[in-house]
């Protein structure tokens, strides 16, 4: 026999207490380093339970999609320009190591001022997520 009443539905989460919201937004900063996985989880587990991390979690994943598009970009006009000029456009592709580099500079800033509890905005990200 079945049983027609529906269960009950699950309880949301408990809200991060200060020290949590920080940590969590400085990790999602963090996560950079090892590029959008990181922040992608942090801002879609923790986004409702804490405004801090959902600020922070969000600009650290505009951040990591802008350099996602920024290296497949320089990617494809790398390629293009070493077919046209016989392999020495494929030298661009030297930038891509930079693009990193500038990345895990830019994630290392976030995750110290989001420890400290201060807002951080990467010089150059398009907010792709409102």
């Amino acid at each position: 026999m079945t049983d027609s009443t529906t269960p009950p539905a699950a309880a949301s989460a408990a809200p991060l207490s200060e020290a949590e919201d920080r940590q969590w937004a400085s990790f999602a900063h963090l996560g950079g380093i090892l590029w959008i996985l990181p922040s992608l989880i942090i801002y879609l587990v923790f986004k409702d339970r804490g405004s801090f991390t959902r600020v922070e979690s969000k600009e650290a994943l505009n951040f990591q999609i802008t350099v996602g598009i920024a290296y497949i970009a320089l990617q494809i006009v790398a390629a293009i320009l070493a077919a046209v000029t016989f392999g020495l456009g494929g030298l661009l592709g030297f930038l891509a190591p930079l693009i990193w580099i500038a990345s895990v500079i830019f994630s290392i800033l976030g995750f110290v001022q989001a420890k400290d509890g201060n807002h951080y905005r990467y010089p150059v990200s398009v907010r792709f997520i409102k």
